[in-house]
């Protein structure tokens, strides 16, 4: 076990409570008032017409993809540089992922590379917006309108992230979040689709629900997926959503100490870029000048018991993804010297102070 782990969620609000309600009603599946309850309360958080709850992130994306008819022969471009959902929910229709590489300031997806990968398959764009940084979504909006393509937001890893006074979230076609043990917010596993876009919400819905016909009890009119969340995961959901402020101000508030405690250290903090967005620091991650020594500082940090994870590797370089033989060099740089520092709200200042110290030292000694 670590002294500090990477991450452990926040789960101190209404989470037993609201719980205790599905257990003492036994609506436990997907039915239940927390299942709506949350659906409108996120929706109303982030600022969208429509929000419907899903069983994971992953399946998340790829009901956004279904619900806009992406299939075979198309494509989707993807950043490289991101979890392997992104790209795999591609993969699940069908479609052809075609990755593009990242800015060196944000990290997020190249407006320029999206431009220059798109063509006649193109069927839409995934803006994933990375380790809660939000990407450009100006220039991304007006390249998909220019083409008349898709754009979809992976906004899995940022919860609570801002672009020029809004949410992201709100500036694609559809949307899609992830509620996994180590977001923002937590329902343990779960996920959730959004839209302003009513006919996309009822197809999401449809799918989400084994293509179960609206009007006519057990007709199926699609092959549907059982994608749905359960009531018990949906309480806990709105219990950490009505304490989303408090964490987002918690992360905030370690970010701003990991930055102000290696300010002259020899590791750069992924940090915000500009004026008009809002870093909601899913995790505080740093890069060293290569791979050797990532590993080795991350070897040096286990070694006093701190947990850290290496950056997402580059999809692109992942066997099922590499038959042909690709470069994309800021992506590749970012991906091979990063890591995530302990990121969760509650993380004490001493520890944080011992995370930096131990950084320090480890250069020290080098």
């Amino acid at each position: 076990m670590y002294k500090i782990p990477v991450y452990q969620p926040s789960l101190n609000g209404n989470e037993k409570k609201y719980v205790n309600e599905c257990l003492d009603s036994t609506w436990i599946s997907s039915k239940g008032k927390f299942v709506n309850q949350f659906e409108s309360s996120f929706a109303e958080y982030v600022g969208v017409k429509h929000a419907a709850t899903v069983s994971n992130g992953t399946v998340a994306i790829h009901l956004a993809l279904l619900a806009l008819g992406i299939s075979e022969g198309d494509e989707v471009i993807v950043p490289t540089l991101t979890y392997i959902a992104s790209v795999n929910a591609i993969a699940y229709t069908g479609a052809t992922p075609v990755f593009v590489d990242s800015l060196p300031d944000t990290w997020q997806i190249d407006p320029a590379d999206v431009e220059r990968k798109i063509t006649s398959k193109t069927k839409a764009v995934m803006a994933v917006h990375l380790y809660g940084h939000p990407c450009d979504m100006d220039s991304l909006v007006e390249i998909c309108k220019k083409h008349n393509i898709f754009l979809i937001e992976d906004c899995a890893e940022a919860i609570g992230t801002m672009y020029k006074g809004k949410h992201v979230g709100t500036f694609g076609d559809i949307s899609t979040f992830s509620f996994f043990g180590n977001k923002t917010i937590t329902t343990g596993e779960g996920g959730m689709v959004v839209t302003n876009d009513e006919t996309l919400h009822d197809r999401s819905v449809h799918f989400k629900g084994q293509g179960l016909a609206k009007h006519r009890q057990y007709w199926h009119d699609v092959i549907g997926y059982n994608y749905r969340m359960t009531n018990i995961c949906a309480a806990i959901g709105l219990a950490q959503l009505e304490n989303i402020e408090q964490v987002l101000n918690e992360k905030k508030r370690v970010a701003d100490t990991y930055r102000s405690l290696l300010t002259n250290t020899p590791v750069v903090f992924h940090d915000q870029v500009g004026e008009n967005v809002y870093h909601s620091y899913w995790m505080c991650s740093i890069l060293t000048n290569d791979a050797k020594e990532r590993n080795a500082l991350r070897e040096h940090l286990e070694n006093q018991g701190i947990e850290t994870r290496p950056l997402f590797y580059p999809v692109h370089t992942m066997p099922m993804y590499s038959s042909q033989y690709q470069r994309h060099p800021v992506a590749e740089n970012i991906g091979w010297r990063g890591l995530n520092l302990p990121s969760y709200p509650g993380l004490q200042q001493e520890e944080i102070e011992f995370i930096c110290n131990e950084i320090k030292n480890f250069f020290a000694n080098k």
